[in-house]
């Protein structure tokens, strides 16, 4: 009850706080109470578990870059109600993934990893499967795409996922980015596959990768990067 009571007041006055926080008290309490829902149907069998692990993954994006946001803007996460939310996330076993090098919240991947080995072939598993691919995707590398912290299997992972996720029925858009990154995923592959008949063979993949998006897509601002990935093919 008294920390039932703490709550309530510290959301209480957190509603007069600066309208322009990105998180509110609302919306605060609102997350905690999906977090605290999700959780408890998160060990259940599929489909019930597939589900939970999903909707906790979606709703850490969706927190994670509201207060990415913020960082960006201030620094800092400001706030009562987004400081308490980190807070309550991190009791009931739900944490935003942090990341110490970058200074920023990074992708809770593992919830979207458990949701697809409950039901690869669920209602939400092509989204969590493009969930998976960014959050992996974004998060290995600062600002050169090429330069990514990863292994040789997670790359080799991440190539897998992208091409089971092409090979669907996506929309446009998710469409573009998933070959977009598939590009990038075969270019580097290309530099660093374990063998030389593998790097060769996911040179000529990028190449054909490459090709195709630029034909795809001649209007995409993603299209500027082809010219620099086949350079960068060139000089290997």
């Amino acid at each position: 009850m008294k920390r039932g009571a703490a709550v309530a007041a510290m959301l209480l006055t957190a509603v007069a706080a600066n309208a322009h926080d990105l998180i509110t008290a609302e919306s605060a309490e609102r997350y905690v109470q999906q977090a605290g829902k999700w959780q408890a149907l998160a060990a259940s069998s599929a489909p019930e578990g597939a589900e939970a692990q999903y909707r906790i993954g979606a709703m850490l994006d969706e927190i994670r870059e509201l207060l990415n946001r913020d960082l960006a803007a201030h620094g800092v996460v400001q706030g009562l109600p987004s400081n308490f939310l980190v807070a309550e996330l991190q009791r009931q076993g739900a944490p935003l993934a942090w990341s110490e090098k970058r200074r920023r919240f990074g992708a809770n991947t593992q919830y979207f990893e458990r949701s697809l080995a409950l039901a690869p072939r669920g209602a939400h598993a092509t989204d969590a499967g493009l969930r998976l691919l960014l959050g992996r995707f974004y998060d290995s590398f600062e600002s050169d795409p090429l330069a990514a912290d990863e292994s040789w299997p997670q790359l080799a992972a991440q190539i897998a996922l992208a091409q089971r996720l092409a090979a669907r029925d996506l929309p446009g858009e998710a469409r573009e980015e998933v070959e977009f990154i598939g590009a990038i995923l075969h270019v580097r592959a290309s530099l660093r596959a374990p063998d030389a008949g593998a790097r060769r063979s996911h040179g000529t993949r990028a190449r054909q990768a490459i090709a195709a998006f630029e034909a795809r897509y001649p209007d995409s601002l993603r299209r500027a990067l082809m010219p620099i990935l086949r350079a960068a093919l060139d000089r290997n």
